[in-house]
C-alpha cells in the first residue's frame, strides 16, 4: 500500500497528470500515471483511457492508456476522525443568493419555461497542510458505495470526488445506467418516505433517459424505483440496461444521456440554458463525466464505466472549493433547498481532519 501511494506522491511532485479511483463496492484502488504532461483530449469516444469531462463537454480530458503506466494495490482501512458540524447558517448570505436562484427557478417552471432544472452552488474550505493522498484514503473509508476519484493534471488542476451516479456502464453492446433523483439526510428511521415532489422528479429522470436511449438500443429494461444510501444521503435510484444497436456507437448513447437530467433538468435545452444565464459560475468539470473509457484497468474486458461527477471538489493551493446542485421543480421550497445543499456539502467536508480546517 505505501508503495502504492509513494508512487503517486512521486508523480504529483514532477507535476505530471495521473488519475486515482476505487469503483463502487470493490476491493482494490487503481492509479493511471501518464509518463509526460501532455493534454490529450478525446474526439470521438473511440479513444482508450481514463476520461475527464466538462459539465458543457468542452473540454473531453483524456488519460491514454497507451502512455500511461497502471498500478493497483488492496484497500486497507485507515482511522480517523471526521467532522460533524451544522452549517445551515453558516453564512447568510450564501443562504439568501441560492434562495434567490431556486425561487427564480420555480417561477420560470410555473411560467412553463420548462418541468425540472438543477440549481447548483460552490461553496470554499479554507484548508491548512491538505494531503491528497490521506483525503482520498478517507473518501474511499466513507463512501465505499461510490465511484472515488483523484484527478490531477498540471493544466486542469487538481479535482476530487465520491459520486453516487453512474452515467453509463458499456460492454460490447450491453449497457446499463441509473436515474438518481431525490435526497434525504439519512436518520436512525428504518424506513424512508419519498414525497410527491421527490417521487415525480425521479419519474421525470427515468422517463427522459428511457425515452433517449430507446433511438439507439435494441432492448430496455427499465427496474422500480428504489432507496439508495450514499454515505449519509438516500437518493431514489432505478436501475436502466439493455442491448444496443449494431451500428450504436459509445458517442451517440452518451450524448443523449448527459448531462442528465440529474445534474441539468426537464427539457435539457432551455434547463441549461437557464443554469447558464442564472448561477454566475463557471461549473466546469462539476457535473460533467468521468471514468474508464474502452480500457481493461481493473480486469480482463475491455469496456467503459462512466460516472457523473458528483459531490466534488476542486483544490487550489490552500482551499477545496466545493460544488453542490439540488433538483427544483414546482413544489420546491427555497428553504429546503438551501438545507439539501448543506447536507450534500457535508459529504466532502466530512474527509477533512479537524486540523486540516481553518
Amino acid at each position: 500500500m505505501n508503495n502504492f501511494f509513494s508512487k503517486i506522491k512521486l508523480h504529483k511532485a514532477q507535476n505530471l497528470p495521473f488519475v486515482l479511483y476505487s469503483k463502487p463496492n470493490t476491493s482494490n484502488l487503481i492509479g493511471v500515471l501518464q509518463q509526460n504532461d501532455t493534454l490529450y483530449k478525446v474526439s470521438d469516444y473511440s479513444e482508450k483511457g481514463f476520461v475527464f469531462a466538462s459539465f458543457d463537454e468542452k473540454q473531453l480530458i483524456l488519460i491514454p492508456e497507451s502512455e500511461s503506466e497502471i498500478i493497483n494495490v488492496d484497500k486497507e482501512k485507515t482511522a480517523f476522525e471526521s467532522i460533524e458540524t451544522d452549517d445551515l447558517n453558516l453564512d447568510p448570505e450564501a443562504k439568501k443568493q441560492y434562495e434567490d436562484l431556486v425561487s427564480k427557478g420555480i417561477k420560470a417552471i410555473k411560467n412553463d419555461e420548462f418541468k425540472k432544472v438543477v440549481l447548483s452552488r460552490s461553496e470554499v474550505v479554507e484548508l491548512t497542510e491538505f494531503d491528497f493522498v490521506t483525503t482520498f484514503q478517507h473518501l474511499v473509508q466513507l463512501y465505499p458505495a461510490t465511484f472515488c476519484y483523484c484527478f490531477f493534471h498540471p493544466k486542469i488542476g487538481l479535482w476530487m470526488g465520491a459520486t453516487p451516479e453512474q452515467l453509463l456502464k458499456a460492454n460490447g453492446n450491453i449497457f446499463e445506467t441509473t436515474a438518481l433523483a431525490g435526497t434525504q439526510k439519512a436518520n436512525s428511521e428504518t424506513e424512508i418516505v419519498w414525497q410527491q415532489k421527490e417521487k415525480d422528479e425521479q419519474q421525470y429522470v427515468t422517463d427522459f433517459i428511457v425515452k433517449r436511449l430507446r433511438e439507439f438500443t435494441a432492448s430496455v429494461v427499465v427496474s422500480e424505483p428504489y432507496s439508495f444510501k450514499a454515505g449519509s444521503i438516500w437518493h431514489i435510484k432505478t436501475d436502466i440496461s439493455g442491448v444496443l444497436k449494431d451500428n450504436s456507437t459509445l458517442q451517440e448513447v452518451i450524448d443523449p444521456l448527459h448531462p442528465t437530467p440529474a445534474v441539468c433538468g426537464l427539457p435539457k435545452k432551455k434547463a441549461k440554458a437557464f443554469i447558464l444565464e442564472n448561477e454566475n459560475y463557471d461549473r466546469t468539470f462539476y457535473t460533467g463525466f468521468l471514468g474508464e473509457l474502452n480500457s481493461s484497468f481493473a480486469g480482463a474486458n475491455v469496456s467503459s464505466d462512466l460516472f457523473v461527477n458528483l459531490r466534488c471538489m476542486q483544490i487550489q493551493q490552500n482551499k477545496a472549493i466545493l460544488y453542490i446542485g439540488c433538483g427544483v421543480t414546482k413544489e420546491s421550497i427555497p428553504e429546503k433547498e438551501w438545507e439539501e445543499s448543506v447536507n450534500k456539502s457535508m459529504t466532502m467536508k466530512r474527509v477533512f481532519k479537524k486540523e486540516n480546517r481553518e
